[in-house]
């Protein structure tokens, strides 16, 4: 069999895409976009991966396979085309008995990854169990730590890192970003005199609109340093220091209690599904009787899919030991921490429109992004911020905020009749 051959029996017929291979083979669709097998460690790559997402990602980042005519900052129309249409199938008989004679005279193996690719779950123990303090600080660094010039260009003005919510069809990034902040702060019940409380807190925005437009004090937590030094600037640069705080740290380090509010915005995802119980008792006990918290997080669409696949381009390139639970999860692990929850609110088809913003800002600063993270770094986010915008879109993920209330223990919640404001 030619490598095209081998790729269309094992990808199946494809229409709108047509394969060249580096022996001078081709297959598919003659009028589709080009694919190309660039050199045997295309194949390679696609036979000896644990899954079709991760080996197609790990040959296209060593160059190995292209499609051309691809925008490497935003290649969404050609993942939607593989999404669509490429449907991997389970061989039989004689197209089973070919491949395998192909495969053996190929003799794969596994080839060089890519340097971008984070270690195998085998040589991450190294840094402790999953989830383990150490292992969650290399976790982080590894994705938070890349150059804060390069999340200013991502990222916009905002720096802000999780969902927006978009108060209309017009609205800009910024302006969404900021209506975001503000509606936690609403959902909170922030007043000038209260103590806020944000857990993974970035660069440290949501803290910053808190004080400034709510008169809170607030302290904000990150495990990424590089976060909290630009976010304590920006405090400082602003006047808010002796009412706001960002401070490098681990959220298990905090010692404070009696807040009336905590935010968690985007860490939830970071902590691991085991872990919940132990998260939300933690920011069950930061509270006073009455404090509310406002969680917002990715989840799946279903409870049956809590966790991560270790196949996934995600895990082994962005979130390292990053995981999902269903927003029925959340609720119930917030619910057995002794939190009345009070609102949900599903916000997925906001961050589909927050990631495509991000890959728009991606495509703009293209050069700028590539030469400040590096050519591979910065092609992982094309694919990733793409992938991301995609899966929000057809509900393969979804974006939850969880309002939830420490009540006493006679059952008070101090909220009265109010309801939540939107």
């Amino acid at each position: 069999m030619t490598a095209a051959e081998i790729f269309e029996t094992l990808a199946g017929p494809v229409d709108g895409l047509r394969v060249e291979a580096y022996d001078g083979s081709t297959s598919g669709d003659p009028a589709g976009r080009v694919l190309r097998l660039r050199s045997p460690r295309a194949l390679h790559h696609l036979l000896t991966s644990p899954s079709s997402e991760l080996g197609f990602a790990r040959a296209y980042l060593m160059d190995d396979l292209e499609i051309v005519g691809m925008e490497e900052a935003n290649p969404y129309p050609e993942l939607v085309l593989l999404r669509d249409k490429v449907r991997p199938t389970r061989l039989r008989g004689q197209d089973a008995l070919r491949v395998a004679a192909a495969v053996r005279q190929l003799r794969p193996s596994l080839p060089e990854l890519p340097p971008e690719e984070i270690p195998s779950r085998t040589r991450r123990l190294a840094n402790g169990v999953r989830h383990g303090r150490r292992r969650d600080a290399v976790a982080i660094a590894h994705h938070y730590d890349v150059s804060n010039r390069f999340y200013e260009m991502v990222l916009g003005p905002s720096m802000t890192y999780t969902c927006a919510a978009y108060p209309d069809p017009g609205a800009s990034l910024e302006e969404a970003q900021a209506h975001k902040h503000d509606l936690v702060c609403r959902k909170l019940g922030l007043r000038p005199g209260m103590r806020l409380l944000d857990v993974g807190c970035g660069w440290g925005g949501m803290v910053r609109h808190a004080v400034e437009h709510y008169g809170v004090t607030a302290l904000g937590v990150t495990l990424s340093r590089q976060q909290a030094t630009w976010g304590q600037e920006m405090v400082e640069r602003a006047g808010l220091a002796g009412r706001a705080e960002i401070r490098h740290s681990d959220y298990r380090d905090v010692t404070e209690r009696g807040f009336d509010a905590v935010s968690s915005i985007g860490l939830t995802e970071h902590i691991g599904v085991r872990h919940f119980p132990a998260y939300f008792r933690f920011l069950h006990d930061r509270l006073r009787d009455g404090g509310m918290l406002l969680n917002h997080c990715i989840t799946w669409p279903t409870s049956t899919k809590d966790g991560m696949s270790r196949r996934a381009f995600v895990d082994h390139y962005v979130f390292p030991d990053g995981e999902l639970g269903a927003s029925g999860t959340i609720v119930t692990q917030v619910e057995r921490a002794g939190l009345e929850v009070r609102h949900h609110e599903n916000l997925r088809e906001h961050y589909a429109r927050t990631c495509a913003a991000w890959s728009a800002n991606l495509a703009a600063n293209w050069d700028a992004c590539a030469a400040e993270a590096g050519r591979g770094r910065a092609r992982v986010w094309g694919l990733y911020l793409a992938g991301s915008s995609l899966n929000f879109e057809r509900n393969g993920m979804q974006l939850h905020q969880v309002l939830a209330v420490r009540t006493s223990a006679d059952g008070e919640s101090g909220l009265g009749l109010r309801r939540v404001v939107v």
